[in-house]
């Protein structure tokens, strides 16, 4: 799986490589931090962080593996592979189980004779999916454990998210492309808190809205003007949502991610945007992507991290 994602790479290796020639290119900015020439170290811990970007990505559990999103709008639907099925997944048994909708829970029933895990073990009857919400989602196994369907929830409506490991966007995956290392984009932020409890709305990109945690803001200086992004609760850090001068110009359209530490104890942390990322819409229409809010898209062209994918939306 790796090898094969791996000898994809094209363009992705170039943008490795040219750090190496054009270090003097790197630009001194205010807020940078790092030397003017680039450390071979940080070249080669951008070159790890990008390849193990791209196997996440390709992984048994990654992004590329997913093969449909059904939302549940009926209290019962009937799913499976084929035009019989009420729910048509695409991919399976003709059909697999019976979904029901009930006091604001789902639960899903085994047909008959078909083979299904849940969590991992052998699945005999009903049982109540957890979403991905829950901190033990539901994961129900089929064909021979090649699939895998779990249950989403976003804006109080329910969906079905199937997984399976032949999926398109797996086997036809491009590699990915990034500009190429700039220590000068690794920036010094000051960290502006917010209120506790503070929320921020954040729409995904099929229109629903979510209530994000927004603990507060990050400025910085570039360019000699000082620009600012809110930051939502990452769960394990802080996440920024952003589009910037290159959205639809070098970078994917709707925006990018970046994760950033937690700031310290004097208010202060880094972003590196060298380290900015495509959210799941570039790659698969099967993904509900949160989208950057109206105070996050700069005018600034952030010509750091990872650039528009160059295959097929799958």
């Amino acid at each position: 799986m790796h090898k094969h994602g791996e000898r994809r790479w094209g363009w992705g290796w170039l943008c490795l490589a040219l750090p190496l020639l054009l270090a003097a290119c790197a630009r001194e900015a205010g807020g940078d931090i790092g030397p003017a020439a680039i450390d071979p170290d940080y070249v080669g811990g951008e070159q790890q962080w990008r390849l193990e970007r791209a196997r996440a990505l390709q992984a048994d559990d990654g992004w590329t593996t997913l093969v449909g999103l059904h939302w549940l709008e009926l209290r019962a639907h009937y799913i499976g592979n084929g035009p019989r099925a009420g729910i048509d997944l695409g991919i399976g048994p003709p059909r697999l189980a019976l979904v029901q909708q009930e006091a604001g829970e789902v639960y899903l029933t085994s047909e008959r004779g078909v083979a299904l895990t849940v969590n991992g073990e052998p699945l005999k009857g009903r049982v109540r999916l957890h979403p991905d919400r829950d901190e033990a989602p539901t994961r129900i196994g089929f064909d021979n454990g090649r699939g895998e369907l779990g249950l989403i929830e976003r804006g109080g409506r329910h969906a079905l998210r199937v997984r399976h490991l032949d999926a398109p966007a797996r086997s036809r995956f491009a590699g990915l492309r990034f500009w190429s290392p700039d220590p000068s984009w690794r920036m010094q932020a000051t960290w502006v808190p917010h209120p506790p409890g503070q929320t921020l709305d954040i729409v995904n990109i099929v229109g629903q809205v979510d209530a994000m945690p927004n603990p507060g803001a990050v400025e910085f200086d570039r360019d000699g003007q000082s620009w600012r992004l809110e930051a939502v609760d990452g769960g394990d850090g802080l996440l920024v949502m952003f589009a910037d001068g290159t959205s639809g110009h070098g970078s994917y359209g709707a925006g990018r991610y970046l994760d950033a530490p937690d700031p310290d104890g004097s208010g202060r942390l880094v972003l590196d945007f060298n380290r900015a990322y495509n959210p799941p819409c570039a790659y698969v229409r099967h993904a509900t992507c949160p989208l950057p809010p109206p105070g996050n898209r700069l005018r600034l062209a952030i010509e750091a991290g990872e650039q528009a994918y160059p295959g097929e939306v799958l």
